[in-house]
């Protein structure tokens, strides 16, 4: 096989492709990338034990043909690669990867039959359609609560589901929930609700514009996701999602507001007096401000003091400071407000006006 392309259309592919394949990979076929060119067109695959996915990039094919090729190597050598056009040729289990106009540098990089690669899997289920802007959202609203915790694995992915004429998504682990939740047309079919894992959606978060639709079918045991020239698919977590709506506070007397931009500066500023093991930081609560503190350690402790909309009892509230500094970083609203019942039950997190997301936070023992 033999091609010519441009090395930063390629590097984009290739990048991705390299993100997808694990460095753990106890199958080595599964540490190369898949090239094949046809007509024109240069498919990349790639995949480890969980993820998969395959794209299509303008070449000019001089000889069609197939192979695969150490994907750590081969991006480095596209990432460092000085000229903007590529030529890239196979021979003899070889790849060699040199300029179009030059004779130097001149990469030769052994390489592994295409036949030797797996094949990715095909859905046969139906697909269905929703704004990529709208699937980002949900992504960014949810992901960063999912838990690490590997004896609790049901809990380690995103749970998809249609409830009614919504969409929706959630993530917990067991001591927070952030939920999110998007209008479904109503040609979607209803499906049993799924765990995906994080690092299939962390990736389309990152890869993705914010301009047309996105496409997702699902079988027994498998999410597949498709926008533009790319096709990914991921095997699913399996296990029971907790009932989540247990979680959910049927009412919360008080509420309060703070500027996202204030809250977040004032635990930063915390953040340096944090103990690292409990992550532990206070809120008092009064009329028109709102303190900020660290607990008492052997470093120090820091107290620091915004602004905020409330009126009512003085309150205290211990929480996990990571717990709270994640929900105001995803969100980009101005203002955001904070309902809560007591101390100790718990809290959620909106933003203002609201809207089709929230957080819910379980405090800590004070």
């Amino acid at each position: 096989m033999k091609f010519t392309c441009n090395k930063d259309i390629l590097l984009k592919e290739i990048s991705i492709a390299q993100e997808i394949i694990s460095s753990k990979n106890a199958i080595l076929i599964l540490s190369n990338i898949y090239l094949e060119a046809v007509k024109d067109t240069l498919i990349i695959k790639a995949k480890d034990m969980k993820v998969n996915f395959q794209t299509k990039v303008p070449v000019t094919v001089i000889e069609e043909g197939s192979t695969t090729v150490y994907g750590d190597k081969f991006f480095g050598i596209i990432n460092t690669f000085p000229y903007s056009e590529i030529e890239f040729s196979q021979k003899d289990n070889v790849a060699i990867i040199k300029p179009t106009t030059q004779k130097k540098p001149e990469y030769k990089l052994k390489s592994m039959a295409s036949d030797k690669f797996p094949e990715l899997p095909v859905s046969s289920e139906p697909v269905f359609e929703i704004p990529i802007k709208d699937f980002k959202e949900m992504i960014q609203q949810s992901v960063f609560a999912v838990s690490d915790d590997e004896t609790r694995y049901f809990m380690n992915g995103v749970y998809l589901e249609k409830s009614e004429d919504k969409i929706n998504m959630v993530a917990t682990d067991g001591r927070r929930l952030a939920f999110v939740g998007k209008n479904a047309d109503k040609k979607i079919n209803d499906f049993q609700g799924i765990i995906i894992p994080p690092k299939i959606l962390l990736i389309i978060t990152k890869r993705s514009g914010d301009e047309g639709l996105i496409g997702i079918s699902i079988s027994d045991k498998m999410i597949f996701i498709n926008f533009a020239t790319y096709q990914f698919s991921s095997v699913l977590i399996e296990g029971m999602f907790p009932n989540y709506k247990k979680v959910i506070p049927e009412k919360q007397e008080f509420s309060l507001s703070v500027m996202r931009n204030e809250m977040l500066d004032a635990l930063r500023r915390v953040s340096l007096m944090v103990e690292k093991k409990s992550h532990r930081i206070y809120l008092g609560i009064s009329s028109g401000k709102m303190s900020v503190s660290s607990e008492e350690s052997e470093i120090g402790t820091v107290d620091d003091e915004i602004p905020c909309k409330y009126e009512g009892e003085d309150i205290n509230i211990a929480l996990n400071y990571r717990y709270l500094e994640e929900p105001f970083k995803v969100m980009t609203e101005d203002e955001i407000k904070i309902r809560f019942s007591s101390a100790t039950k718990a809290i959620t997190i909106e933003p203002v006006p609201e809207k089709d997301f929230f957080h819910i936070i379980m405090p800590m023992q004070s």
